[in-house]
């Protein structure tokens, strides 16, 4: 499954300590408050009914605060400071959820002194994981065989932003042209299994631009024999990044990748999620659309809703709703734009929708319907998906699923409004329907949630 790689590992790690630590706090607090586990306000209500809510929302405020991104356990001043706030919303929000359902109430003094061992323990355990990784002996020592421009860009990559991995140079191959500085090259396709050992390395990845003819088979496969794991440069680039690496994408890669695989059972699946979620939405919602349009009508002329027709699922076009979030008529003289930061066409009440996402709402009919379901690309207007299917490789590639509401490269990238953007934004649109799967939807959901209280991308 797409998702086993070190970012999602290292997710999964942290979150399931915390979930024993959460617990732990618990029964500790209850202890250090009553000297016993079994306390006596615990006799006449189910313990499960303050441990669940208790563990929960310690859980998901950590999660809001981003305490599993992988990349900032490594920022030590931070972590400290995001687990005393994510301690702290947990108090208030624990404390008016005892409020309202008294089964779950613990004693205050038992509150107390859990929350305030959590954050300790906390910041410890994720602050030691952090330096854990980085040990000489844990983190992952990487040699890239080549030494052209996307062989550059990984080892930046690695330098930059991954602390599992620690470069170790290049290996150089007469093929390609020097394009990394050469005191980081540390031998040649002549001697790679001999570097490799003296580098003390685990992984070897293949970044050369042309491999037929060139690649040296019989010292690679002397590596791979003798323990090292042998990489391509995408699928590493996929694995610590979440992302795909266009530049270096051949067909033959999509065909032998273990991914892209999208069963009937998984699209069955997924549809009954979608009619269930959007169904729901839809009548949660409801009172609240009437005062969208009003409000939306009394700040500028035009209609409420707007009708948009959108590229969808295996390129067939379809009309999309949405709240009307611009001045009516905006495109009339420029024709078909993308959305440009502080755009003027945005009505004052069309921003306040565009940053909590409630244009948006009037898709989950879309999503009922079945032109769109609630996780996947963005659906992009036929003007710009015709233009760029000639400049950007593998565009229509994305168009294999259908598009969503909200989707990875929702979450992990802002509002597209380029070519540039677009390339950026196809890398994860790829990668999701790669790795196209119930946990990873339901990743994208909670990220997304995360997206709409904090009002990150909109535009």
């Amino acid at each position: 499954m797409g998702l086993r790689n070190k970012t999602f590992t290292s997710m999964s790690t942290l979150f399931i300590g915390d979930l024993f630590l959460a617990t732990g706090v618990f029964f500790a607090g209850l202890y250090l408050r009553f000297g016993t586990f079994q306390a006596g306000m615990l006799k006449y209500q189910p313990l499960y009914s303050r441990v669940i809510p208790f563990v929960m929302f310690l859980m998901l405020c950590s999660f809001f605060i981003e305490l599993y991104d992988p990349q900032k356990i490594f920022r030590k001043k931070e972590t400290i400071l995001r687990c005393m706030i994510a301690s702290f919303l947990s108090f208030f929000i624990l404390s008016s959820l005892y409020y309202v359902f008294p089964i779950t109430r613990v004693w205050r003094g038992h509150l107390i002194t859990s929350l305030a061992l959590f954050p300790m323990l906390q910041t410890l355990w994720h602050i030691s994981y952090g330096l854990f990784l980085s040990l000489p002996g844990f983190a992952k020592r990487v040699l890239i065989l080549g030494v052209g421009h996307n062989a550059q860009k990984l080892g930046k990559l690695i330098s930059a932003t991954n602390h599992h991995y620690v470069f170790s140079g290049y290996i150089s191959c007469p093929s390609e042209a020097l394009a990394v500085p050469a005191y980081h090259v540390v031998g040649d396709h002549n001697n790679i299994l001999e570097t490799a050992m003296n580098q003390h390395v685990h992984k070897i990845v293949i970044s050369l631009s042309e491999k037929r003819g060139v690649l040296p088979l019989k010292s690679i496969m002397n590596c791979k024999f003798s323990g090292i794991d042998i990489l391509d440069a995408p699928s590493f680039y996929e694995e610590i990044t979440g992302k795909l690496f266009l530049e270096d994408l051949k067909p033959s890669w999509f065909i032998f990748s273990d991914g892209f695989r999208i069963t009937n059972f998984k699209k069955i699946n997924k549809r009954i999620f979608d009619i269930v979620i959007s169904f729901l939405g839809l009548v949660a919602t409801a009172p609240m659309m009437p005062v969208i349009a009003l409000l939306i009508k009394a700040n500028s002329p035009g209609p409420a809703f707007f009708r948009q027709v959108r590229v969808g699922e295996r390129d067939n076009n379809f009309v999309l709703y949405k709240f009307r979030t611009m001045n009516h008529n905006a495109e009339e003289d420029t024709g078909a734009v993308w959305a440009q930061e502080n755009d003027g066409r945005i009505t004052k009440v069309g921003r306040i929708l565009r940053t909590m996402r409630l244009d948006e709402l009037p898709q989950l009919y879309n999503v009922l319907k079945g032109d769109m379901s609630l996780i996947g690309p963005r659906p992009e207007r036929p003007e710009f998906v015709e233009k760029l299917r000639e400049i950007i490789l593998y565009y229509p590639e994305r168009h294999f699923v259908k598009p969503g509401i909200t989707g990875w490269a929702q979450v992990k990238f802002s509002y597209g409004s380029s070519v540039d953007d677009a390339i950026e934004k196809l890398r994860y649109d790829l990668y999701y329907v790669k790795n196209f799967s119930l946990i990873l939807d339901l990743l994208i959901v909670l990220e997304t949630i995360k997206v709409v209280i904090f009002g990150k991308g909109s535009r």
